[in-house]
């Protein structure tokens, strides 16, 4: 597809955009506490790896805590699976999802969070929406990223007025839009840029090019990384790493954009060892505290 006509009315995001625009970083004698904290609502029993790829990645992208709420179902694996977070266990429907009156419990864990992300892996989209329409009405956050089926949240969300990003790749925004994927393929930044107006959120609109749009009308092209980065669970490594940006004090805007090239450079010093497919989503994250000291984070 071609998609050169609109990409001239975005900012092209490359190495030197990055190296102009450092990611806040921790004083030398900084706790966890400064570096941020993130809570994860993702997983399901059918796919409780999707929270582990999430969590892993914030932590990766420098988070200094991450809580994992998940099903009653998946949270014991995931504990065990990311020893370094809080996992809290929530009740589940009987089509696998959260319960949206799970966010009983969710209120009870010490806030605020300075990001929250809600989505991957998590099954049931009508009860995966509910519980972010009350989670976001009762839980504070500085920043909030929407994934996979948690986007459909978004137009009973956006009257709350807190920061938000959503990840979709080109099926996803065509669901959310109720149009053809292909008009999505076919000129993918005006549609990134009128949803992120009308949603009044930021949108990282995935592809073999991704444009970031700001409701502002503003926007960001990225083009890198390689065709193995299309597997299982590179999108969940994704929406981790841009999590663990904003709690560091990144906005959603400079975190969607790090995160996006961060994703990419790692798939291509894998694709260097591995070759271009074949490594996995497991082994994204590993690359990023190299890359962002490379790239002039640290």
């Amino acid at each position: 597809m071609s998609t050169k006509p609109a990409r001239r009315n975005a900012r092209t995001l490359d190495d030197e955009a990055l190296h102009a625009w450092p990611l806040p970083m921790p004083s030398s004698d900084g706790d966890k506490e400064q570096r941020g904290h993130v809570l994860v609502v993702a997983g399901s029993r059918e796919m409780p790896g999707a929270a582990v790829l999430a969590a892993t990645a914030a932590l990766r992208a420098g988070a200094g805590k991450v809580a994992i709420a998940s099903g009653a179902t998946a949270a014991q694996t995931i504990a065990l699976a990311v020893p370094e977070a809080r996992v809290v266990a929530l009740p589940e429907t009987p089509e696998g999802g959260i319960h949206p009156d799970a966010v009983a419990v969710l209120a009870k864990l010490k806030g605020p969070f300075d990001a929250m992300l809600f989505g991957p892996g998590m099954q049931d989209e009508e009860s995966t929406c509910e519980l972010v329409v009350r989670a976001l009405s009762t839980l504070r956050a500085t920043s909030v990223i929407l994934d996979a089926i948690a986007m459909g949240a978004i137009e009973r969300v956006t009257g709350l007025l807190l920061p938000m990003l959503l990840t979709p790749h080109a099926g996803e925004m065509a669901h959310l839009l109720d149009i053809a994927r292909d008009t999505v393929n076919h000129d993918p930044l005006p549609i990134a840029c009128k949803a992120a107006a009308h949603w009044n959120a930021a949108v990282a609109l995935k592809g073999a090019a991704t444009f970031i749009a700001l409701p502002d009308g503003r926007a960001w092209c990225h083009e890198g990384g390689n065709v193995g980065l299309a597997i299982s669970g590179s999108g969940d490594v994704l929406a981790g790493i841009i999590a663990g940006l904003a709690a560091r004090g990144a906005s959603l805007e400079q975190a969607a954009a790090w995160g996006v090239a961060l994703h990419a450079r790692a798939g291509e010093r894998l694709a260097a060892r591995f070759g271009p497919i074949g490594y996995l989503a497991r082994e994204i994250s590993a690359e990023v505290p190299v890359l962002m000291h490379t790239l002039g984070s640290g």
